[in-house]
């Protein structure tokens, strides 16, 4: 698999071969982001002011109609 990578990698133009070295950093910053990342959870308890104004359903209604 290696020399496949490495023998199709020399066959393209300079400027290719970076845009390759480019995606490669990229899928190992990816990577590695998404095994370091934890769960932000600062969301929870912020609708408590309207818990008395509006039910659960009427949240999400509303939350569906402000993302359109």
């Amino acid at each position: 698999m290696e020399s496949t990578i490495i023998e199709k990698i020399r066959e393209l133009p300079p400027e290719l071969q970076e845009e390759v070295i480019n995606f490669i950093d990229f899928l190992r910053t990816k990577k590695n982001s998404r095994c370091k990342k934890k769960p932000n959870l600062e969301w929870i308890g912020g609708l408590k002011a309207y818990r008395d104004q509006f039910t659960a359903r009427e949240l999400q209604e509303k939350a569906s109609d402000w993302r359109d």
